[in-house]
């Protein structure tokens, strides 16, 4: 049975892990998973999911993850970027996982949650070509490409009006 709920402290590795394996088949990583991610915890580069509690339900938003039984497949979250703005953050679901309608389902929890948290938009910032499956799903849900909000210059960054 599918279950999405806002994660839980003992839960925050289980999200990185999550992260790291779909990132590891989206950008063709040519290491094994565990050097991968050994790699990528050398940079700090998820460094927001060792204090999910400051960098998301602090901040104006939250972190939900997605179950299927005990297994974690799925992670989703939003964070305050400004009073009517929040930044969609760590969508990722496993790959065993995909074209069964849960990351729809993810997204709308998320867009649910951030209209009750009041928020008018929500943007996010993805790379354009390793994810390019991704942007067409954001833009079947109403994203739209805006002018880049952020020092990445290799991602694109999308929008979309979420309440008026």
């Amino acid at each position: 049975m599918i279950e999405i709920r806002p994660i839980q402290p003992n839960e925050w590795n289980q999200a990185k892990r999550v992260v790291y394996r779909v990132a590891h088949i989206v950008f063709n990583d040519p290491r094994s998973l565990e050097e991968s991610i050994a790699y990528h915890e050398s940079r700090h580069e998820l460094k927001d999911l060792d204090d999910i509690q400051t960098n998301y339900f602090e901040n104006g938003g939250t972190f939900l993850a997605m179950f299927d039984g005990d297994e974690m497949i799925c992670t989703g979250a939003i964070r305050k970027w400004n009073e009517e703005t929040c930044e969609l953050k760590r969508l990722w679901l496993l790959h065993t996982h995909q074209n069964q309608g849960l990351g729809y389902r993810m997204m709308t929890e998320l867009l649910a949650a951030a209209r009750r948290m009041g928020y008018k938009r929500m943007r996010l910032q993805t790379d354009a070509i390793a994810q390019s499956r991704a942007v067409e799903f954001y833009q079947q849900l109403g994203f739209h490409e805006i002018p880049r909000y952020t020092e990445r210059t290799d991602d694109i960054c999308m929008e979309m009006i979420i309440s008026e």
